[in-house]
């Protein structure tokens, strides 16, 4: 189990060379109040005098402190294992033989045989990043000790917890403070080494309480009580000790440290050690063999190598998810461009076949959210076009007033004995003309849809296409001319569907045909039926009146006797004449009722003259719209709006068909047939090989990054399995 603390050593240099926390690695976290004396309980670890001490804030930045054991019989074994880069890092250095050194982490190999050099790099490295007033930073410092009189240690000094800033501090300082101690504490493979002064109350201690927040359940903390020695006279920390004020599950350990005296008059840590030892002995002869700064380092190390252990497994497992999905993250990054010509031909065509499949949903990426290409497409003919179609009222916009006056003006002065068929043409044209617009409508979301699937092949299909941006913008300009060059042709294309069915309306039509005789026939029946109910109405009055009394006839002209024609316009000559009374009297009577008694005067009856001294200007009458209309017009409406919803009905369903159609061989299949000869064309140059081909910065950078966090992890992987079973137990 000795072997595992460097094998974490090694892991931790592996992932700060990338300079990421994406591993949780098991460590050790000095948590204390300010001057609670956790520098020293460091210092005393480690047996030498490394650390910046002083009163005040001193520790202003995290300082990442790894202790490898070295043999002193064979330090060049011990500097092989532990990365020592060559011989003269190891026992001999500038001549001179050493036995315990320090390497930091930005300073690469130098070799600091000095510790008092060490403790300075400390400070000028604080200084860099914090400020020189009493300014904080989170960005950690790694240093690595290397001696025989060490245990393997991963330790991390934080800065105490304060109240009150001084100094260039800000006025959150205490928060800042406590969010940087969270940051490492709340990692689950830490280690919290609460640091609380004897002479303090432990349930005041700002350790205990920091290190509960984040360990209820007291785990993964222990507690270490310094200052033992300056506690008030008459007191002692035996109940502290035993843990009967406050229980620890991981213990309590107590140390004495070296006083600012001590350290003023270089009292070395050694012989601080045997101060310590002796005064536990006077003071806690009970406590003594379980207590100190010996037993401290023993226990910190039993307690990362068993830590270590429970999180390998763990550990190893996502070590190795993280390697597969940065593996996947640098393939979709690509290579470097080595030919570049080969590569634009090769990206032109990925992209030119992954539009083609989109349309026809053999994509590699298909969209469940929602439709896209040709799906999209399909459903903009069918639902969007088709409903849209459906939804067009045949006679909508058009009054039977409207009929009625395209009717008159089709006949010219002349009253007319049968419907005109140029009424019928000019209105069925109208309303034909209503399908132009939803037609060109469809056109236009499909072109839209074209435009969509650029940018879904982009963010999909060809990743490669977000190396070059370059490139990416000039395939969209050429997909986006072409589409543009097509619409108008399309929209020609459409408006010609349209104008088709305006320039010849075909009444012989074998579906209008069938609709005609069937409604004619309708007609017929229903005159027929009218015919019977004026009959039995002149019956009726016959019995009812006296021998002098005036009835009403019946027709002088009998429906039967009327050519075929007539019959289909619906009225004979006295009709007409009823009807043209009847229109011509509207004009000049507002009421109801006066045209209902006009109707039963003489045909040959005159309009009334106007009143003397006032001249009518017909023209200046208006013609009352909702008037009630003669039975001739009556019919001859019906007629028309029949005749116009079944000829509707057959340009509609022409439309919906021919329509779609168009599309599809104007502006989809051209621009699937000719797309990738036309980005070769205009892409495909030598003069434009440098220019599309240069990657983004932010690309290549990216690209850099992944790389180096995969070999990292790679090597972190190597590292696990160098681990046998056998160390484990």
């Amino acid at each position: 189990m000795e072997a595992l603390i460097p094998v974490i050593n090694k892991l931790q240099d592996v992932f700060n060379t990338v300079g990421a926390d994406i591993i949780q690695l098991p460590q050790i976290a000095v948590v204390g109040t300010q001057s609670s004396g956790k520098s020293s309980v460091l210092e005393s670890l480690v047996g030498r005098d490394l650390l910046p001490r002083g009163t005040g804030i001193v520790t202003r930045r995290p300082l990442i402190l790894q202790l490898v054991h070295v043999d002193a019989d064979d330090r060049r074994k011990a500097g092989d294992e532990n990365d020592v880069t060559s011989w003269t890092n190891g026992r001999l250095y500038r001549g001179v033989e050493v036995e315990e050194w320090g390497k930091f982490l930005h300073t690469k190999n130098k070799i600091y045989t000095d510790f008092d050099e060490i403790r300075q790099e400390i400070e000028n490295e604080t200084d860099r990043v914090s400020g020189i007033n009493k300014g904080i930073s989170d960005e950690p410092i790694h240093l690595k000790v290397f001696s025989p009189h060490v245990v393997n240690l991963t330790l991390v000094d934080l800065p105490g917890i304060t109240k009150v800033p001084v100094g260039d501090q800000p006025k959150d300082i205490e928060v800042q403070i406590r969010d940087l101690i969270l940051k490492y504490i709340s990692n689950p493979n830490c280690i919290i080494l609460a640091v609380t002064a004897a002479n303090t109350d432990m349930a005041t201690s700002e350790a205990l309480k920091v290190a509960r927040e984040v360990d209820p359940d007291g785990r993964r903390t222990l507690a270490v009580v310094t200052k033992l020695d300056l506690m008030d006279a008459g007191t002692d920390a035996m109940d502290v000790l035993m843990g009967r004020v406050i229980p620890v599950k991981l213990g309590l350990i107590g140390v004495v440290n070296r006083s600012q005296l001590d350290i003023n008059n270089k009292k070395t840590v050694a012989d601080a050690i045997r101060d310590e030892y002796a005064f536990l002995q006077k003071k806690y002869p009970s406590l003594a063999n379980r207590n100190g700064t010996k037993f401290l380092a023993k226990t910190l190390n039993r307690l990362l190598m068993h830590h270590i252990r429970d999180c390998l497994p763990e550990l190893k497992t996502r070590i190795n998810v993280l390697a597969a999905q940065y593996q996947s993250l640098l393939s979709s990054y690509g290579e470097p461009v080595e030919d570049k010509s080969a590569t634009l031909l090769q990206l032109i065509t990925k992209f030119a076949t992954e539009y083609c499949n989109t349309i026809e949903g053999t994509a590699k990426y298909i969209e469940t959210a929602e439709l896209c290409g040709g799906a999209r497409i399909c459903y903009i003919f069918h639902e969007t076009f088709g409903r849209t179609l459906e939804s067009v009222d045949p006679l909508g916009g058009l009054t039977t007033i409207d009929v009625l006056t395209a009717i008159r003006n089709a006949t010219g002065p002349r009253p007319a004995l049968f419907v005109p068929e140029v009424s019928f043409e000019l209105l069925v044209k109208r309303q034909v003309k209503r399908l132009e617009e939803p037609s060109l409508r469809c056109v236009e979301l499909v072109h839209e849809e074209m435009q969509r699937i650029i940018q879904h092949c982009s963010n999909y299909s060809t990743q490669e296409l977000l190396r070059f941006p370059k490139l990416h913008d000039a395939i969209v300009e050429v997909v986006t001319s072409l589409l543009r060059k097509r619409l108008p042709i399309t929209n020609d294309m459409v408006h010609n569907l349209v104008a088709i069915e305006l320039a010849y309306i075909n009444t012989k039509h074998p579906d209008f045909a069938d609709a005609c005789g069937l409604m004619n026939s309708n007609i017929e029946e229903q005159r027929r039926n009218r015919m019977r109910e004026v009959s039995a109405a002149a019956s009726r009055d016959k019995s009812f009146k006296g021998p002098g009394a005036q009835s009403v006839s019946p027709p002088e002209h009998p429906v039967a006797a009327e050519s075929e024609g007539a019959k289909v316009a619906g009225g004979g000559a006295q009709g007409d004449q009823e009807a043209s009374t009847g229109n011509w009297r509207g004009m000049l009577n507002k009421s109801q009722e006066g045209l209902t008694e006009d109707k039963t005067k003489p045909q040959g009856t005159v309009p009334p003259s106007p009143q003397k001294g006032h001249a009518v200007n017909l023209l200046d009458v208006p013609v009352p719209v909702a008037r009630k209309l003669s039975a001739r017009e009556q019919r001859d409406c019906e007629v028309i709006e029949r005749l116009i919803k079944s000829y509707f009905l057959i340009v509609r369903k022409n439309i919906q068909d021919s329509v779609p159609k168009a599309v599809m061989h104007f502006l989809v299949n051209y621009v699937k047939d000719s797309l990738q000869s036309e980005l070769v064309g205009q892409l495909y140059k030598s003069a434009l090989l440098d220019d599309l081909l240069t990657e983004s910065e932010d690309m290549a950078q990216r690209r850099s990054e992944a790389a180096d966090m995969l070999k990292a992890l790679q090597k972190a992987s190597q590292v696990i399995a160098e681990i046998r079973e056998t160390h484990l137990w």
